[in-house]
This record gives C-alpha cells, sequence and structure tokens, in this order.
C-alpha cells in the first residue's frame, strides 16, 4: 500500500484535492477527525482542563474547542507554550490512530491511503508517508476562504504564524498541486497525479 501525506497552507484546498483521491479509489485518513476525536478523550479532557480550567468544558462534559483555539492562538507568536502544550497531548495519539487505521487498510488491501494534515510536516509524521503531496493556493485567495469559515484576517495570520512557512513545506513536498482557478483544473491535476502514484 501506498501511503501519500497531504498538506498545504491554511485553507489551501487540501479537502478538494482528497475528495478528488476518494473518487480515483484512495482512501483517506483525516487527521482534523482524528483530532476531533482524540480531543474528547478523558485522558485528554482532564489535562486540558488541569491546564485551563473548567471553561475549556461545554456543559456536555465535551471539549469546547473554540475556547481551545483562543487558548492557544491569542497572538501571533510561534512556538506559544500553550500551543506546544495542546500539539503534544493531542500529535501522539493521532498518530497512534493513523497507524491503526494504516495496518486495517494495509490488511484489507486497500491500494493508496491518503494522510490529510495540516501539520503533515510540523507534527513528525512525515515518515508515515511514502510521499508528500503539497497544495499552493495564493495567500489572498486562502484568506478569503478563511473568512468564509468565519475567521477573521487576525485569526487566519496567527493560525498560519503557528504553522512552517507555506515556503519551506513546499520544499519537502514530493509533488506540488496549484490550486489558483477552477475545481475543474484542481481535479485535472489530481488525476495526473493519480496516475503516477498509482500507474
Amino acid at each position: 500500500m501506498k501511503i501519500i501525506g497531504l498538506t498545504g497552507g491554511i485553507a489551501s484546498g487540501k479537502s478538494a484535492v482528497a475528495m478528488e483521491l476518494v473518487s480515483l479509489g484512495a482512501a483517506v485518513l483525516d487527521a482534523d477527525q482524528a483530532a476531533h476525536q482524540v480531543i474528547n478523550l478523558p485522558a485528554v479532557q482532564q489535562a486540558l482542563e488541569k491546564r485551563w480550567g473548567p471553561g475549556v468544558l461545554k456543559p456536555s462534559g465535551e471539549i469546547d474547542r473554540a475556547v481551545v483555539a483562543q487558548r492557544v492562538f491569542s497572538g501571533q507568536q510561534k512556538n506559544s507554550p500553550e500551543l506546544r502544550f495542546l500539539e503534544e497531548t493531542l500529535h501522539p495519539r493521532i498518530r497512534a490512530q493513523f497507524e491503526a487505521q494504516i495496518a486495517k487498510l494495509a490488511a484489507a488491501g486497500t491500494a493508496v491511503a491518503v494522510v490529510d494534515a495540516p501539520l503533515l510536516l510540523e507534527a513528525g509524521w512525515r515518515n508515515l508517508c511514502d510521499s508528500v503531496v503539497f497544495v499552493d493556493c495564493p495567500r489572498e485567495k486562502r484568506l478569503e476562504r478563511a473568512k468564509l469559515r468565519n475567521w477573521s484576517a487576525d485569526q487566519f495570520a496567527a493560525r498560519e504564524a503557528a504553522q512552517m512557512p507555506i515556503e519551506e513545506k513546499k520544499q519537502e513536498a514530493t509533488y506540488t498541486l496549484v490550486n489558483d482557478g477552477s475545481r475543474a483544473k484542481l481535479s485535472s491535476q489530481v488525476q495526473a497525479l493519480w496516475k503516477v502514484l498509482n500507474p
């Protein structure tokens, strides 16, 4: 089984690429979904509540991710201790989940699995993958999309500052897709890439 890492800047179109790859037959492991599951594990809830107090919990007892985001993305400092704490708490558990999913997919005879992870490189998950696909998109287009998610320009900048610089991510990639136009243009690039990945 080939394992492809999928990464890119915030709102670059990674999900659109993942959907195209699924339509071609790939299985996708979604880091955001995994984080949503992992953050509500009892041990994680306890660690976050101990660090930040009961205000991080919703009345239902689940973690309030909006409150956590305020804690870790306040300001634009890189390597903030709060963000580092969160990543050190979540990332090993997300990796364990990925490893279990990869083992199941391999046993089922899946040909290509895609690890869709904005922080693929930052989290040290590169070594799970045979190659890395970077989705490139101009910053202004990414900011427009982030605003559709109700993010302010400051929130976008704070989250981007917490990640590895775009140019460094591009240099780490095996393949780059340019998402600066229509969905059809992106789709044709994904189909061409698929022929390389799965000849």
